[in-house]
Formats: C-alpha cells, sequence, structure tokens
C-alpha cells in the first residue's frame, strides 16, 4: 500500500509516487514564481521568469532520464470528489517529449528577455506576458504527465489559453487581436473534439484513461472515437485543412513564442497522435495509408505556400506545416509497418518522426529566432524591403544559414539524419509491401517527400539571399546592428544542440528505438541483423559530417591565420557596363519564385492588385501594382464554411437580447425540460 499524505480534511491527497511529487512540486514552484513576479520589479521579472522555468525543467527531466534509461514512473493523484483518482505516467514517449518542452522553453525564455526590451514601455503587457509563459511551460509538462482524459483536458485548455495570452502580447493592435480570436476558436475547436472522444471513450469502457482504448469493441463506433481523438490532435499540430491557425499567429505573436509553439506546442498535437496510435488494435493499415496520404499533402502544400510568401515569419509558419507533414509520414510508415507486421518498417517510421520532432524544435526555434533579430533591427517583416544584413548582422546570418541548411535536410546537419530515416522506412516498405496499391502510395510518398526538400531548398535560398545578401532595397528608419549577447545566446545553445545531433545520430536513434520499442511492444531482439545496417551508416554519417566541419574550420583558421593583418580595402563590383545600379534593380523575392508560383498555382493562388490605367491618358503615368498569395485551402474551403456558419448563428441572435425576463424564462424552460424528461424515464 502507498503512503498517503493528508492534506486539509483529506480532501486532497497525494499517492506516495514520484511522478505525484512533480506535480505538486511543478505546480508549487509556479504558485510562488506567480506571487514572485507579480511583487518584484519590472527588470527582474525575465531572471524570475527563467529561474521558474529552469527549476520546473529540472524537476520534470529527472524523472524523464530515468524514464528513458527504461525506468517509467507512474502515479495517481486524488481530488476529492472533483474526478476521482487521475493516472499520471512518465513512460520513454512522454519523456521524449517532456524534455524537448524543457529545452526549448528555456531557450524561449532568454531569448524573450532581450527581445521584449524593446518593448519596455508596456509594462501591464511584459507582467502579464512572462506570468502566462511560466503557466505555458508547466502546462505542457501536465499535458505530457496525465495518463487521465480529465486531467490530460484541464493541462490542454490551461495550455491553449495561456499560450492565447502570449500570441497576443501586443493586443492593442487589431490585427495581433484578430489572430488571435482565429486562434482561440481553432484551439476549443480542437478541444471540444478531444472531450466528446473521452467521453465517448468512457462511456464505451468506463474510463477516461488512455489505455482504454485497448478495450474498444471491434464496432464501427469505436473506429469514430479514434478519428474525433485525431482531429483533435491535427487541429493542435496543423494538418491540412486544420492549418490556417499557423499562418496568423506567428506573424502576430512575438519572435520567442513564435519560436516556441512552433517548436514544441504543435508538437504536443503529434504527441496526442502517437499516444493514440499506440492503442490503435485493428486498422492500421487503414489509418497508416489515410496519414500518408494527408501527411504527403501537409507537406507539399506547406512548402509550396512558403516558397511564395514575402513575410518572413508567414513563410516559417508554413515550413512548420511542411515539416508536420515529414512527422506524419513517419508515423504513417510506422503504422503500415504495424500492419503489414514489417517490425522493421515500424521502427524506422516511428523513430523517423520522433527524430524530425526533435530535429523541428530545434532549428525551427532557431530559424524564428533569427527572424525576431532582424524584425527587432529592421521594423519590418517583408523581405522585399530588406537586403545586404549580413554586412551589419553577421552571427544572425550565420545562424540564419546553418537553420536554413538543416531544415532544407542538407548534410551534414541534423535534418538530414531524421528525413534519411524516413527514407529508409520508404524504402523497407517498398520492399516488403502487400499489394499494388501500397506500393504506388509508397513510390508517390518518396516522389513527394524528395519534391518537398527541393522547394524547401528554393524557399531558403530565397529567403537567406534576398534578405541577407545584396544591398537593402529600401531605406530603413534605424540602421541595423547585430543584436545582444543574451538574444546570441540561445541560438548558440540551439546549434550546439543541432550539431550533437548531427555528429551522433545513432546515439539518439538509439534512444529513438527504445521509445518505439518499449511504446509498441515490438521485439527489437528479432530485428538486430536489420538494425545494425543502418546504426552503422548513422555512425558513418557523423564520422563524415565531423570530418567535414573539421576541415572547413582548419581552411578558415589557416585563412584568418595569414590575412588577419592585412589591410582591407572596400569597393564597387563589376557593374557589368553599367555603373550607376539603383536598389530596386536587385533580383527581388517575386522574381525568384515566379516561375515556381506559375508551375504551382493550384496550391499557391496568386492575387494581383492594380490601378486601371484610364483609356483617355496618352502618355505615361504613376501606376501603382502588387501581387500576392492566398492560401486556396483558407480562401476556398474555410471562409466559405465560416461564412455560412456566421449567417445560420445570426437566426439565433434573438436569443442574446440583454432582456434579464427573457433569460428567466429560458431558466424555467430548461427546468421544466428536465422535470419531464425525468418523469417519463428520458433522462437517467
Amino acid at each position: 500500500m502507498p503512503n498517503l499524505v493528508l492534506v486539509k480534511d483529506d480532501y486532497f491527497w497525494l499517492a506516495d509516487m514520484v511522478t505525484s511529487q512533480v506535480i505538486v512540486l511543478i505546480t508549487l514552484v509556479l504558485g510562488l514564481g506567480i506571487v514572485g513576479l507579480i511583487l518584484v520589479k519590472e527588470r527582474y521579472r525575465p531572471l524570475l521568469t527563467f529561474i521558474i522555468v529552469l527549476a520546473n525543467a529540472l524537476i520534470s527531466s529527472i524523472p524523464s532520464f530515468q524514464a528513458l534509461a527504461g525506468d517509467s514512473q507512474s502515479g495517481v493523484l486524488s481530488i476529492g470528489h472533483f474526478a476521482g483518482e487521475l493516472s499520471i505516467r512518465i513512460d520513454s514517449l512522454s519523456a521524449w517529449f517532456i524534455l524537448i518542452v524543457n529545452f526549448t522553453s528555456i531557450t524561449g525564455v532568454i531569448y524573450g528577455s532581450g527581445y521584449l526590451k524593446s518593448y519596455s514601455h508596456l509594462k501591464v503587457n511584459s507582467e502579464l506576458h512572462w506570468i502566462f509563459y511560466s503557466v505555458f511551460h508547466a502546462s505542457m509538462i501536465w499535458v505530457c504527465m496525465f495518463e487521465h482524459g480529465v486531467g490530460f483536458l484541464i493541462s490542454w485548455e490551461i495550455m491553449s489559453l495561456s499560450s492565447l495570452m502570449l500570441v497576443i502580447f501586443d493586443f492593442q493592435n487589431k490585427t495581433t487581436l484578430k489572430a488571435g480570436i482565429n486562434y482561440m476558436v481553432q484551439m476549443h475547436l480542437s478541444v471540444a473534439l478531444l472531450t466528446l472522444g473521452f467521453i465517448w471513450l468512457n462511456y464505451k469502457t468506463g474510463s477516461f484513461n488512455f489505455e482504454a482504448l485497448d478495450h474498444l469493441p471491434f464496432d464501427t463506433s469505436s473506429v469514430w472515437v479514434f478519428i474525433i481523438l485525431l482531429t483533435g490532435f491535427a487541429i493542435k499540430a496543423g494538418f491540412i485543412p486544420f492549418h490556417t491557425w499557423l499562418p496568423h499567429t506567428h506573424p502576430a505573436a512575438p519572435s520567442h513564442i513564435s519560436g516556441v509553439m512552433s517548436g514544441v506546442i504543435v508538437k504536443l498535437g503529434i504527441y496526442g497522435i502517437f499516444r493514440i496510435i499506440i492503442h490503435l488494435q485493428h486498422d492500421w493499415l487503414l489509418f497508416g495509408q489515410i496519414l500518408l496520404i494527408f501527411s504527403l499533402v501537409t507537406s507539399i502544400y506547406g512548402i509550396a505556400n512558403a516558397a511564395v510568401k514575402y513575410d518572413f515569419k508567414q513563410m516559417l509558419a508554413y515550413c512548420t506545416i511542411e515539416n508536420i507533414g515529414i512527422i506524419g509520414i513517419g508515423l504513417g510508415i510506422g503504422l503500415i509497418g504495424v500492419g503489414n507486421k514489417n517490425n522493421m518498417m515500424a521502427i524506422l517510421g516511428f523513430s523517423g518522426a520522433l527524430l524530425h520532432t526533435l530535429n523541428h524544435s530545434l532549428f525551427k526555434s532557431l530559424l524564428f529566432f533569427c527572424a525576431g533579430s532582424v524584425y527587432q533591427q529592421t521594423h519590418t517583416r517583408n523581405i522585399e524591403h530588406l537586403g545586404g544584413l549580413i554586412k551589419k548582422m553577421p552571427i544572425t546570418a550565420v545562424m540564419f544559414l546553418i537553420g536554413s541548411m538543416a531544415i532544407a535536410g542538407i548534410p551534414p546537419f541534423n535534418g538530414f539524419v531524421s528525413e534519411f530515416i524516413i527514407y529508409n522506412g520508404l524504402f523497407k516498405g517498398l520492399l516488403g509491401t502487400q499489394g499494388i496499391s501500397q506500393s504506388i502510395l509508397i513510390i508517390l510518398t518518396i516522389t513527394g517527400l524528395a519534391i518537398a526538400g527541393g522547394l524547401s531548398l528554393i524557399t531558403f535560398t530565397k529567403s537567406f539571399g534576398i534578405i541577407f545578401l545584396g544591398n537593402s532595397r529600401k531605406v530603413l528608419e534605424h540602421e541595423p546592428e547585430e543584436t545582444s549577447f543574451i538574444m546570441l545566446l540561445p541560438q548558440f545553445l540551439i546549434v550546439a544542440a543541432m550539431f550533437s545531433v548531427a555528429l551522433a545520430p545513432a546515439f539518439f536513434f538509439d534512444y529513438a528505438i527504445k521509445v518505439v520499442t518499449g511504446a509498441f511492444s515490438l521485439q527489437i531482439s528479432n530485428l538486430s541483423g536489420s538494425v545494425i545496417p543502418v546504426i552503422d551508416n548513422l555512425t558513418n554519417i557523423g564520422m563524415v559530417a565531423l570530418i567535414f566541419m573539421g576541415i572547413l574550420i582548419s581552411v578558415y583558421g589557416v585563412r584568418w591565420f595569414f590575412v588577419r593583418y592585412r589591410s582591407r580595402a572596400f569597393s564597387e563590383t563589376w557593374g557589368c557596363g553599367y555603373g550607376s545600379p539603383i536598389k530596386k534593380a536587385q533580383y527581388s523575392g517575386q522574381s525568384f519564385t515566379r516561375s515556381f508560383g506559375l508551375l504551382f498555382s493550384f496550391l499557391a493562388k496568386e492575387k494581383k492588385c492594380a490601378e486601371k490605367i484610364p483609356k483617355q491618358s496618352i502618355y505615361p503615368v504613376p501606376y501603382t501594382f502588387s501581387t500576392s498569395y492566398i492560401d486556396t485551402v483558407e480562401r476556398y474551403l474555410v471562409i466559405p464554411i465560416t461564412k455560412r456558419l456566421t449567417f445560420m448563428l445570426n437566426y439565433f441572435q434573438f436569443i442574446q437580447n440583454g432582456q434579464i425576463q427573457s433569460y428567466v424564462v429560458y431558466g424555467i424552460f430548461f427546468i421544466i425540460l428536465i422535470f419531464l424528461g425525468t418523469a417519463f424515464n428520458l433522462i437517467h
């Protein structure tokens, strides 16, 4: 029998187990931290928030490392008659995501402490911001710990509301508020679906725990439980067509929040999908094929829209959608592998998805931090107004280049490692598929993944070239300069973590395999002969990456040694016979992707805005012309549905008329309905 600690007349007690203590300690640190944030002076709040986040990260990381080592922790949290016993568990899967959450949240708070200095005049905004950041971090850990549906949903709602408050930091801006409302509506649609799914699960099995999914009867209604839960998590993850909150939210949010949300919060949607498919007992092939198709469409659609965007934060948001698609492809491969009893395919698919989740959290938060530095110095997100920033912000330029090559899957960076594993899973599946339809689907997926990789190269070649190379295309209000060390420090930490994955991929792959085999009960001993070649290949990739980096550093070191004392002279480059170029004559981002935009116009539709030239005008007059690209799914699917719903709901506006008498009548009416339902045994 576990020892019970009685608190407040038995209303609140804890089973004496590690996970329960972790919940209590995190809540205690958070509560004391919020009180401190209210009381301390303005300049100490970022430091105190860092201490709160670091303390909770340490508290949750210790059992997480134990879980990854094979020692899963579980416990029960009881809160009187409120919800009964809430199961808590830290296994290897939740540990993987908790560690990602902790690292990204720590780098985010460090970067944010420097980024928000330019918003020091918004004192109320800043105070609320750091309070909700602490709550946001704690709630994400709770989401990964709760096994019970009620505790999970409460944590999920706290996470959604706190992230909403972080997004609308600059709530005085109407555009920011509009983006926040959009985010709030879609997140609560996710909560509604998850709530419905857990209620249905409880109705079918008598339990709210995730493990109750194992006991669902084999019927059509059970399949709908999985579909509802998967849809709720897909909205948070950003799969097509549930992605429309991302391109609006990220440009509106402060850049460190964009980095944390893209690096972590969408991954908790992936965590939820992992949790659901672990307990899937049938229809693995069907769910795997559906998920593979949706993920492939998500990946290509996301990067196609990213390639034509001028707003670099919006571009990064669409790149998040692309990478969610890549992670989803790994999940689909894993499910098909389970359905085909091809454990090697399953392990490569799920492990690749886990590793890409880690890698994306690193390079995407790095890219958003770089984007924030550029925005802070230039006060514009339009790449067509930028140029030549590598001369003013050389460190930021190098960080952005590293992140760009990593997200494009170029070796020797970490993005290549996870995509290499996913490709391996696809080819393993191609050799062991059952039926022509599966073979065609996998061939199309390989082709689509290669296309997405090529489009990613186009996107970031354009972005880096237009933002950092050439000359400034517009006179800026202030002369840009390199950002402060406090904003560069988290970027250095992220790059160090990225290189650790790139140089020791076999180490991380080994832990990903342990997570997968533990979660899905796959026997790795029977696959030792198949896994070892993959591990050897990853080891060789790490060695080649190390040698390449060593050569690169050596060449630059030797060059620096011989030219360090030489005087440098700067002059104009050869003008190709035209000695007086103008800044607007430079290659633009639109020019770079113009051909692609025409070719893929069915994915990224171009919208032209031009003033008509009067017919009577004989001589040239001032003329304005602009183009932009719209989200096809949002324009032709989401917006029409929203308008229809709004039109229908307007018929019920009379209900909320502001008259107390009407509200009293409504109350009496529902009391009568309940009475009649009880009297005739319609309500039990």
